[in-house]
């Protein structure tokens, strides 16, 4: 399959947020609200979505009020425990055999995403573990391959920035992990999802000294290749990276908790998107 790179500027994001397709969230975006605490991670990951190559590129307004930095409540998991979690729930869903299951897979970021944020019509499959990396991710895939997915969508590379691994070996992981998708899982569509920015020295993460080695520039260059490498794979790619951008080209501080991850906001901003991409982009669920 070859399909065109798509992009949608934001007179296209202001006219579909008038027809209502991401009204409710955006809404939660843009009005202030009493609390700005971050989300609280998930208890369990089952939740209840890709031609190649085609990206599309959104843009919103900074948020009115500050969030608070807390980082709000951690995992005391060791990594071998939350394989473990991960399986049980990828084989409990995989007994279920949802007519329309879609995965989230990745790092922290992904591991707190609300699950009563996740975009409608489909049961979600939560395989994010926190502080996991793309070799992680690559030895990890056989957890849920019982499953049969109809989308996946993939957000991971930070973590393999901010301890020193090369470009190149990141975006080989990817290839592989791809690879294996494809192989496994031959009729799921797969979105791959840019890898986000961080604050810099502004940030009050506890790892935020390494950021001076991660600058924002490297991540908008893998971004770009990333792009490359799914539309040469027959794949999607979903460009998240300008909704999190501030006017100086760092993550927006009122998107997230503490320079790297997402608040309540920040999460609202990639349901909106993940749902406007699903309409747009994304053949329907049948």
């Amino acid at each position: 399959m070859s399909n065109p790179v798509k992009h949608f500027s934001v007179w296209t994001w202001l006219l579909l947020a008038v027809n209502g397709l991401a009204v409710a969230g955006l809404g939660m975006v843009f009005w202030p609200h009493k609390s700005a605490q971050p989300p609280k991670p998930p208890t369990a990951n089952v939740f209840g979505g890709n031609a190649p190559g085609n990206a599309v590129s959104l843009h919103v307004a900074p948020t009115p009020e500050e969030p608070s930095p807390a980082l709000g409540v951690r995992h005391h998991l060791s990594y071998q425990e939350w394989l473990k979690i991960l399986e049980k729930e990828a084989n409990a869903i995989a007994a279920q055999s949802p007519a329309h299951l879609s995965i989230l897979l990745g790092d922290s970021i992904t591991l707190w995403f609300p699950h009563e944020w996740l975009p409608a019509n489909s049961i979600w499959l939560n395989q994010g573990i926190s502080g996991d990396t793309s070799a992680g991710v690559l030895k990890r895939l056989d957890l849920f391959r019982p499953t049969h997915p109809d989308r996946i969508f993939i957000m991971i590379g930070i973590n393999d920035l901010l301890r020193g691994m090369e470009d190149e070996v990141l975006l080989e992981n990817y290839r592989q992990i791809l690879r294996r998708l494809q192989e496994e899982h031959p009729e799921a569509y797969i979105v791959v999802q840019s890898i986000l920015p961080h604050a810099g020295e502004a940030a009050t993460w506890e790892g935020r000294d390494r950021f001076a080695y991660v600058s924002n520039t490297r991540i908008r260059t893998l971004n770009t290749r990333l792009r490359a490498i799914a539309g040469e794979m027959g794949t999607y790619y979903l460009d998240l990276y300008p909704l999190f951008v501030d006017e100086e080209g760092k993550l927006n501080p009122k998107l997230s908790t503490d320079g790297l991850h997402l608040n309540e906001r920040g999460y609202l901003v990639w349901r909106s998107a993940m749902q406007m991409y699903a309409q747009m982009v994304l053949p329907p669920l049948e």
